[in-house]
């Protein structure tokens, strides 16, 4: 059973919580939350169809437990406490005979637990503490019509065990992380058709643990995070099969720690500390007997961290720490005969980011300490058959990257 918990609390409002009460615009407003999910979580769907001529679309989501926080105009403090000892399921399937319609789209997510907190025009302060024990978190979409045709189609499959969300607007923010995942995240899915007459979109997501930051409207950000990826398998895979296919896309992507936090104006400051021992693998395996432009790409990373501020400053401590089953990558593309084929495996122990604004007189100040203690594979392969009018592979494995600097905004 699904525990969730939302509140968000206004400066206009008033709102009595269970562990806390908030009265008067003139006091803080506070929030503790305390989530404990024993029981699996599962969700599943199937569709089948003989001949569809507009759309096919399906929602599929299974979530432990889920908890929102947030406030506007407001002081706001944010206890919040996750665990979830169970396993996680989300499951999509479509069968189509004739046609799935000129648009088909599959939507498929599983996650452990998450959070999110956004702050508008205020101060947000906060200790977030994520757990999952032992399990599987898992996410599965698969389409099944070798007879069958599409106009456009989209399908993905995602699978997340921990994930922390801010959204800071006009405001300062302050909060502390902690991630530790346990529960096998697993994202697989794919699917086959006779033939498709636009554009066919396949991606897998996996993520052990995940915080994600977005600031606009020169707010300050400052994080301390610690995740911990202790689970033996985080997998992201897509196999897919076509008769006849215009536009190809099968993409797989797998990250055993994930840190993504954005900033335009004020400060920017992140400490972290990653942690991987999940065996970590991407693969992407996709084929067409005739193809416009078909792409099978793969990317799987230990750690990946990345602080950017579109504004004066950006300070960065951070630490990674890659070992246990290491990191295999595997893209793969095979056709019969058209135009543009293309096979591209990124496999990464840890990656980190970071930069500043230079039209904003900006600077950087960054700390950064990897460790990889892992094999990294990446291997991409292409066959066609027949004829193409291009073939490019790329593989690309490295131990440890880091790229910091002060630029100029896009698009200026």
């Amino acid at each position: 059973m699904r525990r969730l918990a939302k509140i968000l609390i206004a400066g206009t409002s008033a709102a009595t919580l269970t562990s806390a009460v908030a009265t008067s615009q003139t006091l803080d407003s506070v929030i503790v939350s305390d989530q404990v999910q024993t029981g699996d979580v599962f969700s599943g769907q199937t569709l089948d169809v003989v001949e569809v001529t507009e759309a096919t679309t399906a929602v599929t989501t299974a979530t432990g437990a889920a908890f929102d926080g947030s406030g506007e105009g407001v002081t706001l403090d944010v206890r919040a406490n996750q665990n979830l000892q169970a396993d996680v399921t989300a499951d999509t399937r479509l069968d189509a005979a004739v046609s799935s319609g000129a648009v088909t789209s599959l939507t498929t997510a599983a996650t452990g637990v998450t959070s999110e907190s956004n702050i508008y025009e205020g101060t947000l302060t906060g200790v977030y503490n994520q757990q999952t024990g032992p399990g599987v978190i898992y996410g599965h979409s698969h389409i099944e019509a070798p007879d069958a045709e599409v106009g456009d189609v989209t399908a993905s499959a995602q699978a997340i065990g921990v994930s922390q969300g801010f959204g800071v607007s006009y405001s300062v923010v302050g909060a502390r992380v902690n991630q530790t995942n346990q529960a096998d995240v697993v994202a697989d899915g794919g699917g086959t058709y006779g033939y498709v007459e636009g554009a066919a979109t396949f991606a897998g997501t996996a993520t052990g643990t995940n915080v994600t930051s977005s600031g606009i409207g020169g707010s300050g950000e400052r994080y301390i995070i610690d995740q911990d990826n202790q689970a033996g398998l985080t997998q992201a895979s897509q196999f897919t099969a076509h008769g006849n296919a215009y536009l190809s896309t099968t993409s797989a992507t797998a990250s055993g720690n994930n840190i993504s936090t954005s900033n335009e104006g004020g400060l920017l400051d992140v400490t972290s500390a990653q942690e991987n021992q999940a065996y970590v693998r991407a693969q992407s395996q996709a084929s067409a007997y005739q193809f416009g432009s078909a792409a099978s790409i793969a990317y799987g990373v230990g750690n990946s961290f990345m602080a950017g501020n579109f504004g004066p400053e950006t300070l960065i401590d951070a630490v990674q720490l890659n070992e246990g089953g290491g990191v295999e990558v595997i893209a793969d593309f095979t056709g019969g005969e058209g135009y543009d084929a293309s096979s591209t495996a990124t496999a990464i122990g840890n990656a980190a980011t970071g930069y500043a604004c230079s039209d904003c007189q900006g600077r950087i100040v960054a700390t950064s300490q990897q460790v990889n203690n892992t094999d990294v594979s990446a291997t991409s392969s292409v066959n066609v058959t027949g004829y193409a009018r291009s073939a490019t592979g790329v593989a690309n494995a490295v131990g440890n990257t880091a790229s910091y600097y002060v630029s100029r905004p896009s698009g200026q």
